[in-house]
């Protein structure tokens, strides 16, 4: 079972770290399915259903800064979600009556130029019918100051949902630094070797800085909700959205409804697509482009 302190702090803090859940094979095969598909990149120019390309990507220096749903595209991303370890965790931070992939992305920043990703509520962008939703980050290398690791406002999971919208009223991805300057105060970095997962409630405060060093920092994330939670943008393939289910667990249509903050993500940005994509329409909101790292 997992400590009863990490439940706890995570209740408490709306995060947590835990060290060591994945050993060095596994990191070796899924970097080696990173690098596969970095080379693969070279076949293509713009952003499309596979990556999120950073700027000054070209064939002949291929530079990703995204691969979208890659528990769909490799074998080891959707095995390392389902491994017990894993599956425990999510029954003790979410509850026994099962959960549901919500989707997966592997973010990734290479050395020296590695996107940042402004502060945001990853609630902002899918808000559900209860918020007994996570997302696990799975550190696939080691992770300092230096090279962008994910910051986390302890407390903010339990306090408001802040705008992600921008002055022209459409959904942008991004808060307002100005907003949340004692937040951001107290942002505590995610760090440790890769093989850590870390663990953070969709209402948490977070965002990261471009990745200044000369080592990478490649962070698979999936996003993971209670059976009962339900999209209130509604479910347009039920078959589909069953079959996301952990654990074999028995689907459900009575989704459980809970007295928590919505802000919809309506109007739609003008750039749809990552969230990379989506923060380009809030240059206003810009944090990190005008701070170096820490």
């Amino acid at each position: 079972m997992l400590d009863p302190s990490l439940v706890a702090t995570y209740q408490r803090d709306g995060f947590i770290l835990v060290p060591e859940v994945l050993g060095p094979a596994d990191i070796a095969e899924a970097r080696q399915a990173i690098a596969d598909l970095v080379r693969a990149a070279a076949e293509v120019d713009t952003n499309g259903p596979v990556y999120d390309l950073e700027p000054g990507h070209t064939r002949a220096a291929p530079r990703v800064r995204r691969i979208k749903s890659p528990h769909q595209i490799a074998p080891v991303f959707d095995r390392f979600l389902r491994i017990p370890r894993v599956l425990e965790i999510l029954r003790a931070l979410l509850g026994p009556s099962g959960s549901r992939l919500h989707g997966s992305k592997l973010n990734m920043k290479a050395a020296q130029y590695g996107s940042p990703v402004e502060w945001h509520q990853d609630w902002a962008f899918y808000p559900h019918t209860n918020d007994d939703i996570l997302a696990i980050g799975v550190l696939l290398d080691d992770t300092s100051l230096e090279n962008g690791p994910l910051l986390c406002v302890p407390g903010t999971h339990r306090g408001p949902v802040w705008s992600h919208h921008s002055e022209d009223g459409r959904f942008c991805g991004a808060i307002d630094p100005r907003e949340i300057e004692a937040e951001i105060a107290r942002a505590v970095p995610l760090m440790g070797p890769a093989g850590s997962m870390s663990f953070h409630h969709v209402r948490t405060l977070h965002g990261s800085a471009q990745n200044v060093s000369d080592r990478s920092r490649n962070l698979l994330l999936y996003e993971v909700a209670a059976a009962d939670a339900w999209p209130l943008k509604g479910v347009p393939d039920l078959e589909e959205f069953d079959g996301r289910l952990l654990e074999g667990h028995r689907p459900t249509i009575a989704p459980r409804c809970a007295d928590v903050p919505i802000r919809v993500p309506l109007p739609p940005p003008l750039r749809q697509g990552s969230i990379y994509e989506t923060q380009l329409g809030a240059a206003q909101r810009s944090y990190f482009a005008r701070k170096p790292a820490a």
